[in-house]
């Protein structure tokens, strides 16, 4: 059973724990932008099917770095909510230098 968090605060640790390897953390960050270039399409262009793109983009690198490097199955799977909030967490984090990239 999945362990149970009463809060995001508590889940992060949690989260990060499970994105020790480097590529993986990569992948995530390269997964994000990508995410983050989808929507923009969508809004520009008004297409929605750039919406479809992003989740695609989103998980799949994302899954790719927990199948292939960190070998652990995603949190995604068990907290899908407080995952998604830690994928932009960890963005941040990257971004701002708090987390080795």
């Amino acid at each position: 059973m999945p362990e149970p968090y009463s809060s995001f605060r508590e889940f992060y640790p949690f989260y990060l724990s499970e994105h020790r390897d480097r590529t993986c953390r990569r992948l995530h960050v390269v997964g994000s932008v990508l995410v983050l270039a989808c929507v923009v399409s969508a809004l520009l262009l008004h297409n929605a099917w750039w919406l479809g793109g992003a989740v695609i983009a989103g998980y799949g690198f994302a899954w790719v770095g927990h199948f292939f490097f960190e070998h652990n199955r995603p949190a995604t799977f068990s907290h899908p909510i407080y995952s998604l909030i830690g994928d932009w967490a960890m963005f941040r984090d990257v971004l701002t230098g708090k987390i080795r990239f």
